[in-house]
């Protein structure tokens, strides 16, 4: 590599805005080298329509393949499930808050909305857990950056929209949530809130690189985001399945909560288990398993 670190990242605000805080964090020459996705070229498709989980991260990747750059930084939330050939995993930093918000220019919570109000929102997931707890919502699918979905509600026709708490936190707008949902309200997304930073597998990096992402590496965001995505997986389950996760350290064990819902969220199958933050993969199989005596896989193909 060059003496400055080439990191890559998508151009939006927010994935400019968390790598420049992660490179920051490294503490070594930097620079940010902007790459586009086809996600980011078409923004008039559902995400669904476009290639789903995965379509933000095709093209980064491909830049740190070809030694374009020396590391990216992604959404741990945006990557595909199955390993990547070539690419390793080279740090998960802790974790940022990994609750849904509720925005609305006129300072509404969930519970608050007037009957038949509007919500916007890009994720199954999330429609369908505004739906089960609100059923008298009308839940509308929206894309766009933290900026253009504000825009919605602050300046448009929607009542509120639900964005990742994380990334309002990291560009600097958190100022624009009216209520954090729980996740006793809402679970989250599989990953969300965390960071994957990936480099070539058959590159080498500066000893000095090396030692910040071992120092920076978080073995609790590690094991708990490890056992989500490996329930997203067994489940498999891709970004129109309304498929939710959230795993986090209670002493020295782990645990997991896991959830499966109909589109209209009318069926809700949830699931908690407990096991070693050693062996996340068990604990994933162990709740799908759960999940799957209960009729996950029915209620999966009625959303797919």
């Amino acid at each position: 590599m060059s003496e400055v670190l080439r990191l890559g990242t998508r151009g939006s605000a927010l994935a400019l805005a968390q790598s420049r805080q992660f490179a920051q964090s490294l503490g070594v020459p930097f620079e940010l080298v902007r790459i586009r996705s086809h996600g980011d070229v078409d923004r008039t498709s559902a995400l669904t329509q476009i290639g789903g989980t995965g379509v933000f991260v095709t093209a980064v990747r491909e830049a740190l393949l070809e030694g374009r750059v020396d590391l990216v930084v992604h959404s741990m939330k945006d990557l595909p499930t199955a390993p990547c050939e070539g690419v390793s995993l080279a740090c998960v930093p802790a974790r940022e808050d990994p609750r849904d918000a509720l925005c609305s220019g006129d300072g509404y919570t969930l519970d608050s909305l007037p009957q038949g109000a509007s919500v916007g929102t890009g994720s199954p997931r999330r429609a369908a857990q505004i739906l089960a707890r609100r059923p008298d919502l009308d839940v509308r699918a929206v894309r766009g950056n933290v900026d253009t979905r504000l825009a919605l509600t602050y300046d448009g026709p929607l009542d509120a929209v639900v964005l990742a708490a994380a990334g309002l936190n990291r560009v600097g707008r958190a100022d624009a949530i009216s209520e954090l949902l729980s996740p006793e309200v809402m679970l989250p997304a599989p990953a969300q809130g965390a960071l994957a930073v990936e480099s070539c597998a058959e590159a080498s990096l500066p000893a000095q690189v090396c030692e910040a992402l071992a120092r920076l590496d978080d073995a609790a965001t590690r094991a708990a985001t490890l056992a989500e995505r490996l329930t997203l997986r067994i489940l498999e389950a891709g970004c129109a399945a309304p498929v939710a996760a959230w795993a986090r350290m209670e002493g020295a064990e782990l645990a997991l909560e896991a959830l499966v819902t109909s589109p209209d969220g009318k069926t809700v199958l949830r699931e908690r288990g407990i096991g070693s933050p050693a062996d996340p993969e068990k604990l994933a199989r162990d709740t799908c398993a759960r999940l799957f005596a209960r009729g996950a896989r029915e209620v999966l193909a009625e959303a797919l």
